[in-house]
C-alpha cells in the first residue's frame, strides 16, 4: 500500500482551517491533513512527525507567515512549503521566493481558482528531488537572479552545489559580483550559472560591495546561458539556437515556461521550445489573433497591441510581436499574472540586448 503523503495548514483562523482541510481532501493522493494555529505549534507538529508539504497563511500574529516560512526553509529543507494570502501586495511574492518557498498564491475565491491551485498542489506532492535549487524547486539559477533584480532587491544569494559553494551580490536590482573557488566577476558567476541543482539561502545585502560586474543582469544572464548552452551542446542546431538574442535561445532559457512557439515574419518559419503537437497550427493561429487584434487596435485608434494574455483553469499563454517574429508562450500552471508579466517583459528585452 502506498503511504500517503501528509500536509500541515498553518493558520490563527480555525474557521478558515477546517474549510482548506475540507478543500484538501478533494486532492487525488488523498493526503492526509493536519493544523495548526501558530508558528510555535507548527514547528512542534514538524518536529514530531515528517511531513510532504505545508501551507501557511502570511498573515498572522505575534509570529506572521514569512517568520514562519524562513525559520521552516532553514530547519526542514526538504519540506515543500506554500505560501498563502489574502493581500494583494506584490513585494510579499519576490519576498516569499526570495526565502525559497515553491509557491505563492493568493487565497482561491471561486471554483476555477479552487481547481488550479489544488493541481498545483497535487504537482508538489508528487514532486521528487530533481534539477533545480532546492528552496524554489524546478526554478533555475536563472530565475533566481531575476527574482532578486526584478524586484530590485539588494541581497547576496550563497549557493552550494556539492562541495562548491558560490555568492552573488545584488544591489537594487543589479548583479554587481560574484564569487566562485578562485573566480570572482563574471568568470564566477559563469561558473555559479554551469551548476544544474543544489541549494541556496539568500543573505542580508552588502552595500559596501565593489562593482565588479558592470553588465545589466539581462546581458549577463544572455551571455552565461550562451556559454553554457554552448558546452552543452554540438552541431549546427545549437549553433543556431545559440545566436544570442534569437527567439529559440529566449525562450529556452526562460523559467516556468511549459512551451513557446515562435513564428518568423520573413521567412514565415515556425520554431518550437517545448513540446507542441501542432506547432505549424498553433502558430498560424498566433499570427491570425496578433494581425487580428491589430487591426482592430487601428480601428479603435487604440494604439499598437503590445500583447494579448489568456488563461483557462490548467493554461496560461501569452501571445505578443517581438523582433521580426510572432511568438505564443504556454506557461506552467500556478503561475501568477504579475510574473507572466514579468518574464515577458524579461523575454523582450533579453531578446532586444
Amino acid at each position: 500500500m502506498a503511504i500517503r503523503s501528509k500536509i500541515l495548514l498553518v493558520d490563527d483562523d480555525p474557521a478558515l482551517l477546517e474549510t482548506y482541510r475540507h478543500l484538501l481532501q478533494r486532492l487525488p493522493s488523498n493526503p492526509e491533513i493536519e493544523i495548526a494555529t501558530s508558528g510555535p505549534k507548527a514547528f512542534a507538529r514538524l518536529e514530531s512527525d515528517s511531513f510532504r508539504l505545508m501551507i501557511c497563511d502570511l498573515k498572522m500574529p505575534k509570529m506572521d507567515g514569512l517568520q514562519v516560512l524562513s525559520i521552516v526553509r532553514r530547519k526542514f529543507p526538504k519540506l515543500r512549503t506554500v505560501a498563502i494570502t489574502a493581500l494583494q501586495d506584490e513585494q510579499f511574492r519576490s519576498r516569499v521566493y526570495a526565502l525559497g518557498v515553491d509557491l505563492f498564491w493568493h487565497k482561491p475565491s471561486n471554483e476555477q481558482e479552487i481547481t488550479l491551485f489544488l493541481e498545483c498542489l497535487e504537482s508538489l506532492l508528487g514532486t521528487e528531488e530533481d534539477s533545480g535549487f532546492r528552496g524554489v524547486q524546478s526554478k533555475s539559477l536563472m530565475d533566481l537572479v531575476q527574482l532578486e533584480c526584478l524586484s530590485q532587491s539588494s541581497s547576496v544569494l550563497r549557493i552550494t552545489n556539492g562541495m562548491q559553494t558560490g555568492k552573488i551580490w545584488i544591489q537594487d536590482g543589479d548583479v554587481v559580483d560574484a564569487e566562485a573557488g578562485d573566480l570572482v566577476g563574471e568568470p564566477a558567476f559563469r561558473r555559479i550559472f554551469s551548476w544544474r541543482g543544489g541549494g541556496f539561502e539568500s543573505l542580508p545585502a552588502e552595500p559596501t560591495r565593489s562593482r565588479r560586474i558592470t553588465q545589466s543582469y539581462s546581458g549577463l544572464l544572455l551571455d552565461s546561458a550562451q556559454a553554457l548552452d554552448e558546452a552543452n551542446f554540438g552541431g549546427a542546431e545549437a549553433g543556431q539556437r545559440n545566436v544570442p538574442g534569437s527567439p529559440v535561445f529566449v525562450l529556452g532559457g526562460l523559467p516556468e515556461l511549459s512551451f513557446g512557439v515562435i513564428v518568423d515574419n520573413g521567412e514565415e518559419k515556425t520554431q518550437v521550445v517545448g513540446a507542441v503537437e501542432n506547432p505549424e497550427g498553433l502558430g498560424a493561429w498566433t499570427k491570425q489573433v496578433l494581425a487580428d487584434f491589430r487591426e482592430l487596435g487601428d480601428e479603435l485608434r487604440a494604439g499598437p497591441v503590445s500583447r494579448l494574455e489568456g488563461r483557462n483553469a490548467t493554461q496560461a499563454i501569452t501571445l505578443f510581436t517581438a523582433p521580426l517574429a510572432d511568438v505564443c508562450i504556454g506557461w506552467r500552471p500556478g503561475i501568477e499574472p504579475a510574473r507572466i508579466r514579468d518574464l515577458t517583459n524579461l523575454a523582450l528585452s533579453l531578446w532586444a540586448s
